[in-house]
């Protein structure tokens, strides 16, 4: 798409004020006003002063583009969903109110991005489905790693036969993602726990690469003592003067995601935990698990394995993955973008630098790649992810806590039933 495409404007209304929605996606998209010609015509939030206060920051963001565009705060969701302005309906609320917008914005006919995961149940996941299917219209799903160019290389080598027929696969996210336990993720009735939020991308991998249908799943971990509940320690870290590594917004990862500050005062005002980004890790209350180790047996025969925990330092290596074939290996690191592949049976060896132009924005570019494919979405093309993808993911994610609430047993994905 050219620079500069005014003339071809499309309109956007993102439901759900929060960190993803608008400080990620928005914000990408708002810097990219004059490539893609989106432009989001307002927002939308439960929160009233979170919504105001998103669509000031989005106006900075237009300026600076020198763009004298405004966007408005939606007095519910319906105005949002039937705004004439509006051709694409961003949904990126808490995961457990997916289904409401997302069903509302199909039925009214304009394109739809569903942030992942899909939802917390099956029930929501398939009434979603269900409306796309009935509209006959694709909706875009937000399954970042299918935007971001290690893992496309990585899926691409590996279909094209590089390594032979995969055969085995190891995820590996060992990550310092306590923010779980800081945020609304905290609940399982809101996200699904961490096993969803941040799972739901890597059951997607394991999905893209194997292929074909997984027959199994079982799954050992649940929550370690690491963040016992401490009814004396203070709510937040806005209260607390202890000597912590997990204050929010001064943690490694904070930093380097560029979350070193809260993005906006309505999570310091606001009371309830579900809507500060600062709860202490050790606030009582927290149900979601922090780590499992999760086995997936595929019909075509690949094995595949997720090896998961929120309480991993930060490092260089906290996301990798490896593929063994029956004539070689692909091992990929997140983070350098680096691709070690050894093939012929080990006659060969390369090392392939699989970054992106834009690696030092958001999920490593793949935001920006996002909002690109968004323009080309809106515009009639089949997105690269969608709904069934997601429904695929969370039937992993729920036949892994259901494996996990089991001891362990294998659990059938499709009739999430314990395998006898």
């Amino acid at each position: 798409m050219q620079a500069d495409a005014a003339a071809e404007t499309v309109g956007v209304a993102i439901i759900g004020a929060g960190e993803r929605g608008v400080y990620y996606v928005g914000s990408r998209m708002a810097e990219l006003a004059r490539e893609t010609g989106l432009r989001i015509i307002g927002v939308q939030d439960r929160l009233a002063d979170r919504a105001a206060l998103a669509a000031q920051h989005l106006d900075g963001l237009y300026s600076a583009q020198g763009l004298n565009h405004k966007v408005r705060v939606f007095e519910d969701m319906h105005a949002a969903v039937h705004d004439p302005d509006v051709g694409l309906v961003l949904v990126t609320t808490h995961t457990d109110a997916h289904r409401a917008p997302a069903i509302e914005a199909i039925r009214a006919g304009k394109r739809v991005y569903l942030d992942k995961p899909i939802s917390v149940t099956l029930e929501d996941a398939e009434a979603i489905a269900a409306a796309e299917r009935e509209a006959g219209k694709p909706v875009m799903m937000g399954f970042t790693r299918r935007y971001e160019k290690p893992w496309i290389s990585a899926v691409e080598r590996v279909a094209r036969g590089e390594i032979g027929s995969p055969q085995m696969i190891l995820l590996r996210s060992v990550i310092p993602y306590t923010r779980y336990l800081q945020l609304w993720h905290r609940s399982n009735a809101a996200s699904g726990g961490a096993l969803n939020d941040k799972g739901s991308h890597h059951f997607d991998v394991l999905n893209w690469i194997a292929g074909a249908a997984p027959l199994t799943v079982s799954a050992i971990g649940g929550r370690s003592d690491i963040f016992a509940p401490d009814p004396d320690a203070p709510a937040r870290c806005s209260e607390c003067d202890r000597d912590c590594p997990y204050r929010r917004h001064e943690t490694l990862i904070d930093k380097a995601e560029g979350i070193p500050k809260v993005p906006n005062e309505s999570w310091s005002t606001a009371t309830a935990p579900q809507d500060r980004n600062d709860n202490c890790v050790y606030l009582p209350g927290s149900d979601i698990d922090d780590h499992a180790i999760v086995t997936v047996r595929y019909a075509n025969g690949v094995d595949a394995c997720l090896f998961f925990t929120i309480f991993g330092p930060f490092a260089e290596d906290q996301e990798t993955l490896e593929v063994v074939g029956s004539s070689g290996r692909l091992r990929m690191e997140r983070h350098s973008g680096e691709i070690d592949l050894v093939s012929n049976y080990g006659q060969s060896r390369d090392v392939i630098e699989a970054v992106s132009n834009d690696r030092s924005s958001s999920h490593f570019g793949a935001d920006l790649e996002l909002v690109r494919t968004m323009r080309r979405f809106a515009d009639g093309e089949v997105p690269p992810v969608g709904v069934p993808e997601g429904v695929a993911s969370l039937r992993l994610v729920r036949a892994a806590q259901m494996s996990l609430n089991g001891g362990g047993r294998a659990v059938d994905p499709k009739t999430m039933e314990f395998v006898q």
